[in-house]
């Protein structure tokens, strides 16, 4: 298991960590973003993350890993790896979130959602629920960065590599909006 020095080292050497004001997926603002892609564009570092968030689910069986794309489609490929299961992800189609690509999910299959970064959880909560209508037993959660530090909750087990307690505010609360910082929105998908 890599300690969390290890895995802040592994974030700090891919420059993930930025600092500034960020407008989040959610629609709130942060004066600090992690960009999992700057990690994950290395693959020492992407298959040694997940390697180890795999890991923290040995034992459980297993039958699939599921993430939702963008963030989610090279973590879910490599903890499948990892587990010596298959790997899909979840895209959006028309703003719903689907299996595409001709993706199934067996009824009864035990099925491991995993993400790069969690602030709410939304994303994963929509990949759940379509995991539940097919029929899927979801048997836990992975990230690589855990953002709430631990205050989401998905109903099943969570494994992070990091958690951290990075603030945010929502817009109109926000100070750095009051000190009229510019606000950059980072990442792959619209706010909400």
């Amino acid at each position: 298991m890599l300690s969390k020095e290890e895995v802040l080292n592994i974030f700090t050497e891919a420059k993930a960590l930025l600092t500034g004001h960020f407008r989040l997926t959610s629609g709130r603002h942060s004066n600090r973003y992690m960009q999992c892609a700057q990690v994950l564009k290395f693959p020492e570092y992407a298959q040694k993350l997940c390697a180890d968030l795999a890991a923290k689910f040995q034992g459980q069986k297993i039958d699939i890993v599921v993430g939702p794309a963008m963030g989610g489609i090279i973590v879910s490929y490599e903890v499948a790896r990892a587990l010596g299961v298959p790997s899909i992800f979840c895209e959006r189609e028309q703003g719903q979130m689907k299996l595409r690509r001709g993706f199934t999910i067996e009824p009864g299959a035990n099925v491991l959602v995993v993400e790069d970064v969690v602030t709410t959880g939304g994303s994963v909560k929509e990949v759940m629920n379509v995991i539940r209508e097919l029929g899927g037993n979801i048997v836990g959660v992975g990230v690589l960065v855990d953002r709430s530090n631990g205050a989401v909750d998905f109903g099943v087990p969570l494994h992070a590599e990091l958690t951290m307690d990075i603030q945010s505010w929502e817009a109109d609360d926000c100070p750095l909006c009051k000190e009229g910082i510019p606000v950059v929105k980072p990442g792959s998908r619209e706010v909400k």
